[in-house]
């Protein structure tokens, strides 16, 4: 006789520490003879990061870190492509032996990540509904100022306080040098390390406070209200009266094994003052440790002031317990982070605003869109890091069906039928949110409104909520729909997000429009193999020349160091000449250089694929993603695989045009076009190629230019034909021209110029070799002259 089980169930994995983490209980209780375990992976973004630890034979969760020996337990067969992974665990009776002979296996872990970069993030739609996934990364930490409030009191005796200090002196040795930081220990007396002040992280500072840590001892009773209402103060009062970093995150670390026995003891009136206190200036982190603890207070507490809660059990490892929830919350990359889409294309988004984004954890928003007719949604993306202003935006092709579409995938299709996981996403978010808000909610009405949303959208999509239960048949292999079912709901798991972070819907109306306007580029260029236009509008024509380098040259094309602190160098790769061609190669700008000095030390290195744009702290952007980053002097603006600008000050402006080639020839190669737009900021004094002329007039001399009009007249056709009798009159210097058409802009224009021959001699000071910098940082303003920013 044969008994099958089919269980099928859904789980939204939480993304923690840069990975995702599905888990499989194995444990049996004997030796099996026939055991496998089969897990397959789809992920469109691509598969990063995969791998199978040993098997997690404790009962209790880790903090996702893995000692001794990481590899995977015996007969794990790992295979996968870029989008598609497939994990096999399939061990024998002896091999079950080696590991346990009791049964008890352990848990059998897969971790994993998808390729990420600084951009608005991976959306997935499907028939109607959305579900955006956001998690960037290479973004530089911003600065914290961190208070921890920890329990000192009696019930701490013991492995609790001692694990508590192993844990702190880990974390207060991980604080980054443009931290703060203070801390607080409080039983019924509640006393500050460091009054009235939180204090810079420098070794002596870290070297005091761990003295302080090591000789707390546990006494007295649990004042968690003057506790929290002692740090939130000295938070609160360090913000108002110090000049601290704009960009920098706030947050309070409250950890405690007990309910509240001294002072205000009761919850109500706690969570009162601590949201009174807190005003939503920061954010506030609770843990419980033991079985003791007030669980609801810290949790509501933690969802009430943006933070997060965790509860670890007493006979666990509270040291790399708190080590790892620290680790989550011990980076933050960005602050203030709000997803905006067009109000006419979507309806019932889950929040989109959120105070922090923390390296390692992900923000996932879902919806519904309404506008059947588009063939696109706009997503933006708006946050903070550092003192860098960052708009990211994109659109996303909303017929998508057959990459979104996961049925017929091998391995994915049992259990699927025709539900559409992405609108269960939604309905799974949008049934958390609605718990969280009755959580927080004092009102009864409020709270037996969205008792009842959630209670009506649980048994449509069949959830099991803390208001329906889940009944078995006694026959057949398919349960039956959850049932309403009013219980006194328990508030475990609540207040623990999907995206690891609170947050809340964005204030209505504050939707910006897209940016719909047209860039503007002047002639004054370097583009192509390279060919240089200078434009003269006073003049009423442009002059035209080569530069024929070699390929690994850098050259200066603006070098106004001095005056306004700019300075722009491309560096040339090379590339076969084409067939029949009168030139042994060609070259490209395949790397351009921006460096400016002025107000603060800055550059930006750009090539056909990415930007490294770094003021102090280094960012990476990605060419084929739109994004908008600004500082106090500079803005940098990516078109998708367009072009890029670049502007200083308000003064400068360059535009970079980038050049990609689906079916490249042999003497082509993806590369860069330079177009200054705006030169008021450079002084008179500014030089290179480009630079020297932009404060300059070149005449044209009065012979030639009558004969050219005279020509123009007769036969414009022969008015365009060389001409070796025209000459500029440049700086005093006479030089030789014929008149020529270039293509700019793609390609998309033609310029009709006057071209200086033999690489611009006489037309430029002195010869091209004196334009070559030694590296791509080369500042240096005159001939012979190296600087470096």
């Amino acid at each position: 006789m044969q008994a099958r089980f089919l269980l099928h169930y859904e789980e939204l994995l939480q993304r923690r520490l840069g990975k995702y983490e599905y888990t499989v209980s194995i444990r049996p209780q004997q030796l099996v003879g026939r055991l496998r375990v089969e897990v397959n992976i789809l992920e469109n973004s691509g598969i990063v990061s995969l791998e199978v630890p040993p098997l997690r034979n404790s009962k209790h969760k880790g903090n996702g870190k893995v000692e001794g020996d990481v590899s995977p337990p015996p007969s794990t067969v790992v295979g996968h492509t870029k989008t598609l992974a497939k994990v096999t665990f399939n061990p024998s009776v002896v091999e079950q032996t080696r590991i346990a002979r009791n049964g008890i296996l352990g848990d059998f872990i897969i971790r994993y990540d998808v390729n990420r970069e600084l951009s608005v993030g991976d959306i997935q739609i499907l028939n109607g509904y959305f579900v955006h996934y956001f998690a960037p990364t290479d973004l530089p930490p911003l600065p914290k100022n961190v208070v921890f409030v920890l329990d000192s009191s009696a019930s701490m005796v013991g492995t609790k306080l001692k694990q508590t200090k192993e844990a702190l002196f880990t974390i207060l040795q991980d604080l980054r040098p443009e931290d703060h930081f203070n801390i607080i220990g409080f039983s019924n007396r509640i006393k500050v390390w460091q009054q009235d002040r939180l204090v810079p992280v420098t070794p002596n500072n870290i070297r005091d406070a761990k003295k302080y840590i090591h000789n707390m001892s546990p006494t007295g009773g649990t004042n968690i209200n003057g506790a929290l209402q002692t740090g939130a103060k000295l938070l609160n009062d360090y913000i108002a009266q110090n000049d601290i970093d704009a960009r920098s995150v706030s947050l309070i670390i409250f950890l405690t094994d007990g309910r509240p026995t001294v002072g205000e003891t009761q919850s109500s009136k706690i969570l009162s003052n601590v949201k009174d206190t807190i005003r939503d200036k920061f954010c506030l982190f609770t843990i419980g440790i033991g079985n003791d603890v007030d669980h609801k207070l810290l949790e509501r507490m933690a969802l009430e002031n943006c933070g997060m809660t965790r509860h670890f059990q007493e006979d666990e490892d509270a040291a790399s317990h708190l080590k790892g929830f620290y680790d989550e919350i011990g980076t933050p990359l960005l602050s203030d982070i709000r997803v905006d889409y067009p109000e006419d294309n979507v309806e019932q988004v889950t929040q989109n605003f959120f105070p922090n984004y923390f390296n390692g954890s992900e923000i996932i928003i879902a919806g519904k869109l309404i506008n059947h007719t588009s063939d696109s949604l706009h997503v933006e993306v708006t946050a903070s890091n550092s003192k860098k202003y960052i708009l990211l935006k994109t659109d996303v092709a909303v017929d998508l069906p057959s990459r979104n579409d996961i049925r017929g995938v091998p391995g994915l299709e049992d259990g699927k039928g025709e539900k559409n996981y992405i609108e269960r996403a939604w309905s799974y978010l949008t049934i958390k949110e609605l718990l969280n808000s009755r959580l927080k909610s004092d009102d009864s009405q409020e709270k037996d409104y969205l008792m009842e949303k959630a209670k009506s959208m649980a048994l449509t999509y069949n959830f099991v909520t803390p208001f329906t239960v889940l009944k078995m048949r006694e026959a057949g292999l398919h349960s039956e729909p959850p049932q309403e079912e009013f219980i006194s709901p328990s508030t475990d798991g609540i207040g623990e997000k999907l995206q690891s972070l609170q947050g809340h819907k964005a204030p209505p109306g504050l939707h910006r429009q897209q940016d719909k306007q047209r860039i503007k580029i002047s002639r004054t260029s370097a583009d192509g193999d390279p060919h240089f236009v200078i434009d003269f509008p006073s003049s009423k024509f442009s002059v035209c020349f080569n530069i024929d380098g070699e390929p690994g040259d850098i050259l200066r094309l603006v070098s106004d160091h001095k005056e306004s602190g700019v300075t722009v160098n491309g560096q040339l790769i090379g590339a076969p000449a084409p067939p029949n061609g009168h030139k042994k190669h060609r070259t490209y700008f395949s790397t351009i250089t921006i460096l400016s000095n002025k107000p603060e030390r800055s550059y930006l290195e750009i090539t056909p694929k990415r930007i490294i744009l770094d003021d102090g702290e280094r960012l990476l952007l990605s060419c084929d993603r739109s994004a908008v980053v600004r500082s106090s002097s500079l803005e940098v603006s990516i078109s998708a695989n367009s072009n890029i600008t670049v502007t200083i000050r308000d003064t400068i402006s360059f535009v970079i045009l980038i050049h990609h080639y689906k079916k490249p020839a042999p003497y082509q190669r993806n590369h860069l076009g330079f177009y200054i737009s705006n030169s008021k900021g450079l002084s008179s004094d500014s030089h290179g190629l480009l630079g020297q002329f932009l404060n300059h007039e070149v005449k044209l001399l009065q012979d030639s230019l009558n004969a050219t009009h005279q020509q123009v007249g007769q036969n414009q056709t022969e008015a365009l034909k060389p001409n070796p009798t025209n000459t500029l009159k440049v700086k005093g210097r006479l030089v030789p021209v014929v008149w020529k058409q270039r293509r700019i802009y793609n390609g998309q224009q033609e310029v009709d110029c006057w071209f200086a021959k033999n690489n611009a001699d006489k037309l430029i000071d002195g010869s091209y070799k004196d334009y070559l910098a030694s590296h791509p940082f080369d500042t240096g303003t005159s001939f012979g002259m190296v600087n470096s920013l």
